[in-house]
């Protein structure tokens, strides 16, 4: 094959999102009010998102059409190419065929605007000035910042502080699309208050980040809250990314034997594999679904699947997620956008279902491979991507150890521009595979909140 690169022209970019959770064999287990125990209902959202959204967020309609303004949007980058990595073949030696979907073409570097354009979009049309969010490596932050801006609401993000340190950069773009960037945690929340009070030098984490953004988003009727992952409407904005990718593989004339992606909180992921789980749900070829972690923060493969809630200060609704416990703080590794102690539900509910597969990896391994992928494909990937090219790299070496000529696609949902500190530790040794604290994972996960089986 002599063409590497399958585009899409404008008008073949998808009109509709696609909702896995009209194809499920077995529905959701329903999100409960942390009072009640009782499943929560639209009212119960309402304080924090727009009533749009919160009605995707229920929905089992399996296509929710996409508006036309936020398409406009879309077209700024949006077909995004899909790759046929032909130099990292021949560099493994391996029989396999591997194709890469490249998100980082977006405006924010990542797959991210994929849902922060629509929450933006849907948050101004009912009327809300400012939106408040987290984030960990601050792609999330960047994408809400670029599409605040385009929509014409305030933004204010909540950095880790780990990130916040190590990736001064992605602050600076977040305040170039005008938004305010703090450390988390800070002092403009009684929540971050509270946590700093306890542990001055705390290195935060994605639970407190939300935590402070739900407390001032519940404070102010004109202010609401966005999430760059985990929710069923995140996820199902991302799906874009794998029906474009199906589209392209046809035009390859191949089809995936093996879906890659990388897995924190889950969207990424979801949005390259969930099209291809529906595929399969409804008849269709059947692909290999591969999520890979963090070993330092591994909650598929080491979470327990229970009702957990989604930040560390206790104000958000319980959700039935793998979790390492919302009092979990993950070390501080570079992929600070997989340092979340949950997995979306939804991703989750596919493991317990046997839909997907999980693996985990060091924060060595996967930036061995990244320099691997970008001295073969001349793409350097961020370090939360890089994660989705080591689990490619591994298919592709058992395809080579079994002889197997095999499919295998990934998402490459991010470049790595803003993170040349964490690749100049890697080249200077100085890179450490960070562990967590198996006490701290058994305390956390011994403090679950208590749900009676029926739930």
């Amino acid at each position: 094959m002599s063409q590497t690169k399958f585009l899409l022209e404008e008008s073949q970019m998808p009109r509709a999102w696609y909702n896995i959770q009209a194809d499920l064999p077995k529905a959701l287990p329903p999100v409960l009010h942390p009072g009640t125990l009782q499943p929560i209902g639209p009212a119960d959202l309402e304080p924090l998102f727009p009533m749009d959204l919160i009605m995707q967020e229920v929905s089992t309609e399996r296509e929710i059409e996409i508006p036309e303004p936020v398409r406009e949007i879309y077209r700024l980058w949006r077909p995004a190419p899909l790759y046929r990595a032909h130099r990292l073949e021949k560099a493994l030696g391996t029989p396999a065929k591997i194709f890469y979907k490249y998100e980082g073409v977006s405006p924010a570097g990542s797959h991210k605007p994929n849902t922060a354009v629509p929450q933006a979009f849907y948050n101004a049309a009912a009327g809300v000035k400012r939106l408040t969010t987290e984030t960990g490596a601050g792609q999330w932050g960047t994408s809400l910042s670029f599409a605040g801006n385009i929509f014409g609401l305030e933004v204010l993000v909540f950095q880790v502080r780990v990130s916040f340190d190590q990736k001064p950069y992605r602050r600076a773009v977040m305040e170039t699309y005008g938004a305010r960037c703090l450390p988390s945690p800070s002092n403009e929340t009684e929540y971050g208050r509270r946590v700093l009070a306890e542990r001055p030098d705390h290195p935060g984490s994605l639970g407190i980040a939300i935590s402070e953004a739900v407390e001032l988003a519940a404070q102010r009727a004109d202010t609401k809250y966005a999430l760059g992952s985990v929710l069923n409407h995140v996820l199902m904005h991302q799906t874009i990314i794998g029906l474009e990718s199906m589209q392209q593989m046809e035009m390859a004339d191949a089809w995936p034997d093996v879906v890659v992606g990388c897995t924190g909180g889950g969207s990424n992921f979801a949005g390259i594999a969930f099209p291809f789980i529906g595929h399969a749900l409804r008849g269709g070829a059947r692909s290999r679904i591969v999520a890979v972690e963090p070993a330092a923060c591994p909650s598929l493969t080491r979470g327990k699947y229970a009702y957990d809630f989604g930040d560390t200060g206790h104000m958000t609704p319980l959700t039935k997620m793998h979790t390492l416990g919302s009092q979990f703080t993950p070390p501080g590794f570079h992929a600070g956008g997989l340092r979340y102690h949950g997995m979306a539900p939804l991703v989750s509910h596919l493991k317990e279902l046997g839909e997907i597969e999980a693996v985990a990896y060091t924060q060595g391994q996967c930036f061995e491979a990244g320099v691997l992928f970008a001295r073969a494909e001349g793409i350097v990937p961020a370090p939360e991507a890089n994660h989705a090219v080591k689990g490619a790299i591994e298919e592709a070496l058992r395809c080579k150890r079994e002889g197997k000529a095999e499919t295998i696609l990934f998402n490459l949902c991010g470049h790595g521009h803003f993170d040349m500190t964490a690749y100049q530790k890697y080249f200077a040794g100085e890179l450490r595979d960070e562990a967590y604290d198996e006490k701290e994972l058994a305390m956390a996960l011994s403090g679950l909140p208590s749900v009676p089986e029926a739930a």
